[in-house]
């Protein structure tokens, strides 16, 4: 399978720059599977397509504003970008400019309340960094940092919450679970109120979700790793509906990728923990999700060939074409999808 089959035209102008006013007020284009139909709708109207009895799966994670700025003792200035915990406080790191910080190299940032130490220059050339600081690291970087928004954003985000979910709870992503950005706290309530479930796993977003596929042959393809963990409660809940005949709904591809990472082949799922490198696209057959909540995705990228996985290929490149020719607005602060 080539990588050139996943791409479509997309005008520059239709890749939204800032978030719309309302959350749960932008479009929702709605895919029915079977009927090989196409529905243009208001996100809120999502309620409609859940019945009593399903179980939506949301991703909990928290972005960090994980972009900071500093000096070197020499008095160069660098950015850090932090990619993964380690452990502790030794954190995988594109740091830039990559030439200068050898190992070793010392960094102060927001004017010593943070300082780092590269330790060492890690596979694809990022850096091993300890920071050393007083009080509470998340704290440190909510004064001196930046949200990373993803490189096909220009403007500059005037309130950073909007690029959280309303739901955000666990610190540890670099970019934003974007499907969950549409939904407010009335909606969530609203959908409990009719008996909907919701359930929660935690899948930190790493920066690599925005790697583009260099190779040719989607097969050969290395997907990157990312951390997740799901509780007891939340699998219950996933796997009473999966008993009961209803469907799961995933909010988003990272809820369903955990899904399809920890789930038999009857669909159901355990508390666990652990790292995925799952990488979904045609042909891959869905243990545990049922239908899914996701946005507009770039040309060529693992996450349209996950969606096309689900709806099948030429299905989704025609609503895409579609969406353009509507003026949907596309990517992380862009419209919504329903495959159902």
């Amino acid at each position: 399978m080539q990588v050139s089959e996943f791409n479509y035209h997309l005008p520059e102008e239709l890749i939204a720059q800032t978030p719309i006013e309302k959350r749960d007020e932008s479009r929702l284009m709605v895919l029915d599977r079977t009927a090989q139909t196409i529905e243009h709708k208001t996100f809120k109207d999502i309620i409609d397509y859940l019945e009593p009895g399903d179980c939506l799966v949301r991703n909990n994670t928290k972005v960090i504003p994980a972009r900071i700025y500093g000096r070197k003792e020499t008095g160069a200035k660098v950015e850090f970008l932090l990619l993964n915990n380690i452990e502790g406080d030794i954190w995988e790191t594109i740091v830039r400019p990559g030439n200068k910080l050898h190992v070793g190299a010392k960094v102060i940032f927001g004017e010593g309340l943070l300082k780092a130490e590269v330790l060492d220059i890690m596979p694809g050339g990022t850096r091993k960094v300890k920071f050393y600081y007083e009080g509470i690291f998340n704290e440190i970087l909510d004064k001196i940092g930046l949200m990373p928004l993803p490189p096909y954003i220009h403007e500059e985000l005037k309130d950073r919450d909007r690029y959280q979910t309303v739901y955000a709870k666990y610190n540890g992503s670099a970019a934003a679970p974007t499907a969950g950005l549409h939904f407010t706290p009335e909606l969530l309530k609203k959908i409990e109120e009719k008996g909907i479930k919701i359930a929660n796993v935690t899948l930190h977003v790493g920066i690599g979700t925005f790697r583009p596929v260099k190779e040719e042959k989607v097969e050969d393809h290395a997907m990157h790793s990312e951390h997740f963990y799901i509780k007891q409660e939340d699998a219950d809940k996933i796997n009473e509906t999966k008993r009961n005949g209803k469907r799961v709904i995933a909010v988003g591809t990272t809820s369903c990728r955990v899904l399809e990472t920890i789930a038999d082949e009857k669909g159901m799922v355990q508390a666990t923990e652990g790292d995925t490198k799952i990488f979904i696209y045609p042909g891959y057959h869905f243990k545990c999700l049922d239908a899914l909540i996701t946005n507009f995705h770039l040309p060529q990228s693992t996450l349209l060939m996950l969606v096309s996985a689900l709806a099948g290929k030429d299905f989704i490149l025609k609503a895409y074409n579609e969406a353009v020719k509507e003026k949907y607005r596309f990517f992380s602060f862009g419209d919504a999808m329903l495959i159902k």
